[in-house]
């Protein structure tokens, strides 16, 4: 049976759409609040405090400063921030378990539970597909041939009640996305010269001399790219991503063409 990694809070990677790389789920949802409200900020801004230790805050905006509470040393920072800089607007976010520390400061919000990531893979003798692709660029390859491919799916999010979904219904997205890859011809679609209401006609010139194609459209993928497996991988993530349940974050998909060998790519979620 093939497994899959566990994927810990720790190794997710949580980015802005600034491209930050941010250290938790709760520095992101900040930065995605401050853009829903339209305001800029600054990502570990820089702070010289009295004693002339520098340090880093998390969040730099127009109003005030944000930073998330972690651990006792940014207990510490926020306490001396607050002392040296008593005009400075400076709000805290911090976990429940720091609120006897940090119970007679001011403009504290305390969240109750750990966001805690997960994953779950979802690897079925019915995820499978079969297809005949050109690659151009591969001489090997450059004919019209074809696999049957066996399908992996991982998916990744915040979890709810100790669950980031369920199998089943799980499953059922998958199945019904793979019949869109199912008995397709695969191509690149640079490839396209012409079409009518019914067919295209592909075209190229590749290492097995010229070749010229007038293929159905009802059984052919186009696809921005060649038709590679690590493109067919990508592109079950586009169908994939906009079915999944809003707290899953991030999708993988492995496809194995032959024995032993495949692709993966895993890629996350924009909402």
């Amino acid at each position: 049976m093939a497994t899959s990694p566990t994927i810990l809070d720790s190794d997710f990677k949580y980015i802005d759409k600034k491209g930050n790389l941010m250290k938790t789920r709760t520095e992101l949802t900040v930065a995605q609040m401050l853009s829903f409200l339209e305001q800029d900020y600054k990502y570990n801004h820089s702070l010289t405090l009295k004693n002339g230790d520098k340090v880093t805050i998390d969040f730099k905006t127009e109003k005030g400063l944000i930073e998330v509470i972690d651990n006792d040393e940014d207990i510490a920072k926020y306490k001396q921030v607050k002392e040296d800089f008593p005009d400075q607007k400076i709000m805290a976010i911090g976990h429940g378990k720091y609120a006897a520390q940090l119970k007679e400061l001011q403009d504290i919000v305390f969240y109750d539970k750990t966001p805690q990531t997960g994953s779950i893979f979802l690897d079925d003798a019915s995820f499978a597909f079969d297809y005949a692709h050109i690659l151009p660029l591969v001489e090997k390859c450059s004919i019209l041939h074809g696999h049957t491919s066996s399908v992996m799916v991982e998916l990744v999010g915040q979890m709810k009640d100790n669950l980031l979904v369920d199998f089943g219904i799980a499953k059922k997205i998958v199945k019904e996305v793979l019949t869109a890859f199912d008995h397709k011809f695969f191509i690149n679609e640079k490839y396209k010269v012409s079409e009518d209401d019914s067919h295209y006609v592909i075209s190229f010139n590749g290492p097995k001399g010229m070749f010229e194609l007038q293929v159905p459209k009802d059984t052919t993928y186009l696809l921005e790219g060649e038709a590679t497996v690590e493109n067919l991988s990508s592109e079950l993530i586009k169908l994939l991503a906009p079915k999944m349940p809003s707290n899953v974050e991030a999708v993988g998909v492995y496809i194995y063409e032959g024995y032993n060998k495949g692709s993966h790519i895993i890629s996350t979620i924009e909402r």
